[in-house]
């Protein structure tokens, strides 16, 4: 005797071994013996075999017309067995019998499961929305292969294209765009990055980083609303000062500038000023809501995205030719020993004297011309607006500082390695289109104009971030515990020492226009300014503010993703700078094994060949794959012999050590093949 069973969703077929009341022990044509319950127990027969019987029955159940069988079908809960009799006849056979069990079970659309062998049929509003989503996915399957085919043809189809960045790094794995491409790449056997490259699905390269970043950064958009900036109410003194900003020609933002009064007196007054939204922008408006958002302004070669709109940081920077609302800090000197006396803060508007460039004077404002009365260049200096001695004293004063935090650092600052500046030949509107001819000139780090401004922002930053703490105020602030390998800068809102500076305290707070923590600092600054020993009652964050925890953790993950984009960028067009202009060898240096920084680009790449670190190399550059941002090289020749073994060089060496990785992208190889279109429930 055999009996027909179901066993957890299939249907069984075996010899009877043994029977009791409840259960019955079967066993399977593999040998495998089983315990089946009584109510599992579907049919009993002595012939044909089981294997035969199933064969059977599937043949048979292809042929059943579930229309017709639906239409059969009583509206109370049947067997299997009586719709089989009223289906084919009144003597239905056990292979029919069998074969309407198989064919119910697979169409749960028309009939849905009652128990053990029976089944209830779908009402007919069940049933059309059943049959018609049945038809939307057998079109969608259509759809898919088709698309599929085209990818594996080598052509992209428009609506794959339209969903490129999507599919890749945020995709909706049910989506058709998606399966079509992950259908592709397993019958091409490509990678699925690699399959639309060759299906031409990436408009180029540069728009290929440009949109996967807005997508991951700015789903809505760069735009920002319609917003005008709120006018300054405070009625603001004017300074004596006469201040003058130092950037580069392409600062829109200019926060900060600097003035010296009481030169030959003895006593010499520097001050410092931040342009000051935070006099008019508050805690929770629609402007700061913007800036919260953004967090930072985001700086590629050739273009950024301003943290604020254009016409809000129009309305505070630091103009020349306007008296501007400013932040300022004055610190008193002796002109002789340069020691501090005393600082003051002040809320104030100040006149701006002249916007310099430091691209346009850093051949004028030498370190020679600066500290030797008696040179002059050939050309003049007539260009500069600002006086000869004020800058003279301010780089004297840059150096002393400088030199007052290298003594507290433990070691000297390394300034060995250039700044490289990025320019976009013919770039025509706001946005590069990627194959604009790029030019890249060096900078020395730590030229007297660049050192004039950095250490006066140093000095501010650590001078508010300590009268914040005494004050009783919290800020936000960067500290490195110690400059031991591995050590970090963090972010926090305690004045903790930062060891890489060499100050007891630092408080981004100069940047307002263009990082939001600077904005926030500015905000605790005011009250402090406003208020002095009473300010942590007034200041918008309060001691332990969950919403300031809350800005540092979203500051550090933005500032750090934007961080990782403009270095991407660059690398992007340096790459391209080396195919525009032939370059196929670059001179560099080996820092550490198997890697090569250039000399003369800012270019790390991975190399093959034999040198140890330290040794200068002529290196044979590969090919360069502006998708994946790699190239790499292979060592030609020897140059010079390592003066250095890895235990000698500067820790400070390998800050900038990453290159090009792997572009994680979203597309799963390994999940599941889709279920066949006809399994929808009803």
């Amino acid at each position: 005797m055999f009996a027909l069973f179901e066993e957890a969703g299939k249907f069984m077929a075996g010899r009877i071994l043994s029977e009791a009341e409840s259960s019955a022990q079967v066993e399977l044509d593999s040998g495998k013996r089983v315990k089946v319950k009584a109510a599992n127990l579907l049919l009993k027969f002595d012939k044909p075999t089981p294997a035969v019987l199933l064969r059977d029955a599937q043949q048979v159940a292809a042929d059943i017309e579930l229309e017709m069988a639906w239409e059969f079908a009583p509206e109370d809960d049947f067997g299997f067995a009586d719709l089989a009799r009223d289906y084919f006849s009144d003597k239905a056979t056990l292979e029919q019998q069998t074969a309407m069990l198989l064919r119910l079970f697979e169409a749960p659309h028309y009939f849905r499961r009652a128990g053990k062998g029976r089944f209830r049929k779908a009402s007919a509003e069940i049933l059309q929305l059943a049959l018609a989503a049945i038809e939307k996915k057998q079109q969608i399957a259509i759809q898919i292969a088709a698309w599929a085919e085209e990818l594996s043809q080598g052509s992209c189809p428009p609506a794959v294209r339209e969903q490129l960045y999507k599919i890749l790094f945020k995709p909706d794995k049910n989506g058709p765009e998606y399966k079509a491409v992950v259908e592709a790449s397993r019958a091409t056997h490509k990678a699925p990055l690699v399959l639309l490259q060759h299906a031409g699905a990436i408009d180029s390269p540069y728009q290929f980083h440009w949109r996967r970043f807005l997508l991951e950064n700015f789903p809505k958009g760069t735009g920002f609303p319609a917003l005008e900036a709120p006018q300054i109410l405070d009625d603001l003194p004017l300074s004596t000062a006469q201040a003058f900003s130092i950037d580069d020609s392409q600062t829109t933002e200019i926060d900060d500038a600097l003035s010296v009064q009481g030169l030959g007196s003895g006593t010499v007054t520097l001050g410092i000023h931040i342009a000051a939204p935070g006099l008019a922008v508050s805690p929770g408006s629609a402007i700061d809501q913007l800036g919260r958002a953004r967090l930072s302004t985001v700086y590629m070669p050739g273009y950024k995205l301003t943290m604020l709109p254009d016409a809000v940081v129009q309305h505070y920077t630091l103009q020349e030719g306007r008296d501007c609302p400013a932040v300022s800090l004055y610190v008193t000197l002796d002109e002789a020993t340069l020691e501090i006396s005393a600082t003051e803060t002040r809320l104030e508007r100040v006149r701006i004297a002249a916007n310099l460039r430091h691209d346009q004077l850093d051949t004028l404002v030498t370190a020679e011309w600066l500290e030797n009365p008696a040179f002059e260049h050939e050309n003049g200096t007539s260009s500069i607006p600002m006086e000869r001695e004020q800058l003279s004293f301010l780089y004297r004063l840059a150096k002393h500082l400088k030199a007052q935090r290298e003594v507290v650092r433990g070691k000297p600052e390394n300034f060995n390695r250039p700044d490289y500046n990025f320019k976009l030949v013919g770039k025509e509107g706001n946005e590069p289109a990627g194959t604009e001819q790029v030019q890249i000139t060096t900078r020395q780090r730590g030229a007297p104009l660049d050192l004039m401004v950095a250490e006066a922002m140093i000095l501010a930053n650590s001078t508010w971030g300590q009268w914040m703490a005494e004050n009783g105020v919290p800020g936000i602030y960067r500290s490195q515990a110690s400059l031991l390998p591995g050590v970090k800068v963090r972010m926090g809102t305690k004045a903790l020492p930062h060891a890489g500076i060499g100050v007891k305290s630092y408080a981004w707070s100069t940047s307002p226009l263009r990082r939001y923590t600077d904005l926030v600092n500015q905000w605790q600054i005011i009250a402090c300014a406003r208020h002095g020993k009473t300010a942590a009652l007034a200041a918008p964050f309060k001691p332990k503010d969950a919403d300031l925890f809350s800005i540092i953790s979203m500051f550090d993950a933005a500032y750090a993703t934007y961080n990782g984009y403009q270095g991407a960028m660059e690398r992007f067009w340096t790459l391209k700078y080396l195919q525009q202009n032939g370059i196929t060898e670059i001179i560099g240096s080996v820092f550490k094994d198997g890697m090569v920084r250039a000399d003369s680009l800012p270019l790390v790449l991975p190399v093959l060949g034999d040198a140890p670190r330290g040794a200068k190399v002529r290196v044979k550059l590969g090919e360069i794959d502006e998708i994946t941002l790699d190239i790499s090289g292979t060592v030609v020749e020897r140059l010079d012999t390592p003066v250095e073994t890895a235990e000698d060089a500067p820790a400070e060496e390998e800050d900038d050590d990453t290159t090009a990785g792997p572009i994680a992208i979203a597309v799963d190889m390994n999940e599941a093949e889709a279920a066949p279109a006809t399994d929808v429930a009803p």
